[in-house]
């Protein structure tokens, strides 16, 4: 996902007339959080597992460097059951999954139906379980698939919102969260990782700015866009009032919103957490927010508090990822 690191110059006049913004997706992904920090070494590279954990430790890594939004993302724990064994149907390659659903490990099952890759030599793979894994040998390469990645690719019937905890920028040189070592993140993560498994949500969005302003110099950077747009969504999905937030960093907040509400003249910022094409993993939800796959809603601010006016997923039209 591109970003960019943009400062805003010292002293900036206000803006000479009123803007409206409209935040849209353009690029979105899921990252099985608790994969990466759970405190156990990553495998070898060598190993088909350690190369998928690799392969996503660097796309979070690398998002550290850029000015994206996330949002922690609890769902219903979800493991294979190793304690009993996979079917196939006759004549074809749909294959059956033992589960286990949630702190209680219900048993259930999930059913997908397998598509045979180009580079494959075998007409049906082998197929190996762990608790988090499912890796289909085909001969000339393995596929290795989390039991969330097939949740998210197949139709499984295992429906489940997801329950939005935390939101915040990705930017940090210091790469903390990536780490493991974000304390906000943590406290969230630790309270609800027994029946839950936690995701982050990362996503960059495009903004589009009316107004009737023409100079340059009245055009806002990256950075402020993402500073808004994070203040509008902790608002709503968060509510004025976070346990996971500190006085002072809520205070902080409101100032700098405040600041930037004045400079641009912002008058109303629409967000659209909807696009075309999107699956049930974005179905989610929060205590302040109830359960949508398209959050839509405005936000205008307030001496740099986020007033929310949660709008009906009809009310513009669906927009579309980037390609």
């Amino acid at each position: 996902m591109p970003g960019e690191n943009a400062t805003e110059p010292s002293h900036i006049p206000r803006s000479s007339a009123p803007q409206v913004w409209t935040a849209t997706v353009a690029e979105t992904k899921f990252y099985w959080y608790d994969l990466l920090v759970d405190g156990s070494p990553l495998p070898d590279f060598r190993d088909p597992v350690g190369r998928y954990l690799r392969r996503m430790q660097f796309a979070i890594d690398g998002t550290m460097e850029k000015r994206l939004l996330y949002f922690l993302v609890a769902r219903p724990r979800l493991r294979f059951d190793l304690q009993r064994s996979v079917s196939w149907s006759f004549f074809s390659l749909k294959l059956t999954i033992p589960v286990l659903i949630g702190a209680e490990e219900r048993k259930s099952t999930i059913t997908i139906d397998l598509d045979v890759p180009f580079e494959a030599t075998y007409k049906k793979p082998l197929v190996q379980v762990q608790d988090k894994f499912l890796l289909l040998n085909w001969g000339a390469l393995v596929e290795t698939l989390s039991i969330h990645d097939l949740v998210q690719r197949y139709d499984t019937g295992l429906a489940f919102p997801g329950t939005v905890l935390y939101v915040g920028q990705t930017h940090d040189p210091a790469g903390r969260l990536a780490k493991g070592h974000h304390m906000a993140v943590n406290r969230a993560r630790d309270a609800g990782m027994v029946e839950s498994d936690m995701f982050l949500l990362i996503q960059r969005f495009d903004v589009k700015v009316e107004t009737a302003a023409t100079d340059l110099s009245e055009e806002a950077s990256m950075r402020t866009h993402v500073d808004l747009l994070e203040g509008a969504l902790i608002g709503y999905f968060e509510g004025p009032t976070s346990r996971l937030r500190s006085e002072i960093e809520l205070g902080n907040r409101r100032d700098h919103l405040a600041e930037l509400q004045y400079t641009y003249f912002l008058t109303k910022l629409t967000v659209d957490l909807g696009f075309q094409g999107a699956d049930g993993f974005y179905d989610l939800e929060s205590p302040q927010a109830g359960r949508s796959r398209r959050h839509l809603f405005e936000c205008s601010f307030t001496a740099g508090a986020p007033v929310i006016q949660r709008l009906a997923d009809n009310a513009r039209p669906l927009p579309a990822l980037r390609a």
